[in-house]
């Protein structure tokens, strides 16, 4: 009798603005297989902390509500939705104040390691019924799941980032594109910085540079990886 196949998880890391969502998404319609956003769930969270008027500043009271959200992601359409109590979070959770607030929040260790529990069980349930999962953050192939057999850190240029973080929030009243590239700078120095889990990357991930690269391009190049692997 054939030993059962362990479903497929494909992590992929990086900073802000070099496109990790986009190509996730297109990755994991590719291989067939859901997405899993955990910035989103950290968004959530920090959604959260702000409705209920908490300091983003104030780990105590941060880590307090953290214990008790209602955070909750349910498989929808080929992706997992990030819930709140059962709403749908996703219009509220992009908005510059939200992810400030997001940023700040998650260097908190009981903040992480509770998002991090969150996170393997949600990765883990969809890819069981799926067969696979494209799971995409900051700290997924270092932390949350370190044993995927595919790693990918994206990275870009500052002027890169900030020139498509600023078409995302072209929308938004807002901040100049120099304003933004000071933003993702703050941003980065925290992710790196923090104790517990920072943004990095490892011999075991595929590092891709995305500056030059449209997101079908960076997809074609991890696919490519992916298939060498297997067939090796």
């Amino acid at each position: 009798m054939s030993e059962a196949r362990a479903p497929l998880i494909v992590a992929i890391d990086g900073p802000s603005g070099v496109g990790k969502s986009t190509a996730a998404r297109l990755l994991a319609e590719r291989l067939g297989v859901p997405v899993l956003d955990t910035g989103a769930m950290y968004r959530a969270l920090a959604l959260e902390v702000l409705r209920r008027g908490v300091d983003p500043g104030d780990r105590e009271a941060v880590e307090r509500a953290a214990a008790a959200a209602p955070v909750e992601t349910v498989p929808r359409r080929g992706a997992v939705e990030v819930r709140l109590a059962g709403e749908d979070v996703e219009p509220h959770i992009r908005s510059a104040e939200v992810s400030e607030a997001s940023s700040r929040i998650s260097a908190y260790p009981r903040v992480r390691r509770r998002l991090v529990e969150l996170q393997r069980e949600a990765a883990a349930a969809v890819a069981a019924a799926a067969g696979g999962a494209v799971v995409e953050g900051r700290d997924i192939g270092t932390v949350v799941f370190p044993d995927a057999p595919y790693k990918f850190f994206l990275d870009a240029r500052s002027e890169v980032r900030a020139g498509r973080r600023h078409r995302d929030l072209a929308g938004a009243a807002g901040p100049s594109v120099e304003e933004v590239r000071r933003d993702l700078e703050r941003r980065d120095a925290r992710d790196r910085a923090r104790a517990d889990s920072p943004l990095s990357f490892d011999a075991s991930y595929e590092l891709i540079d995305t500056s030059e690269l449209s997101p079908g391009e960076v997809v074609e190049r991890m696919l490519e990886v992916i298939a060498s692997a297997q067939s090796g």
